[in-house]
C-alpha cells in the first residue's frame, strides 16, 4: 500500500484532478481534491466519507479530511 500524503502535501494537491470522495449512500464523487473534500463535508451528516486517489489509492485519514475542511475554511 502507498504511503499517507502530510497535511501541507495535500493542502498542496487541493486544486489537482483524480480524487474520489466515497460514502455509503451515495454515488462516489470524482473531482480535484477541493471537491472531494467539500463533497465529504456535505455529507458527513449522514455518515463517515473517505476520500481516494484514484491512480494510487492512497486514502485520506479522517483527522486529514478534518485539517483540510480546516484549511478550506469549512465547520469542522
Amino acid at each position: 500500500m502507498a504511503e499517507k500524503y502530510t497535511k501541507d502535501e495535500l493542502i498542496g494537491k487541493l486544486d489537482q484532478p483524480g480524487w474520489r470522495a466515497v460514502s455509503d449512500g451515495h454515488p462516489p464523487s470524482d473531482g480535484t481534491l477541493r471537491e472531494a473534500a467539500e463533497a465529504a463535508h456535505a455529507r458527513r451528516a449522514k455518515g463517515p466519507s473517505r476520500l481516494e486517489e484514484i491512480e494510487t489509492r492512497i486514502e485520506v485519514g479522517l483527522i486529514q479530511l478534518e485539517d483540510l475542511w480546516h484549511h478550506l475554511g469549512l465547520p469542522v
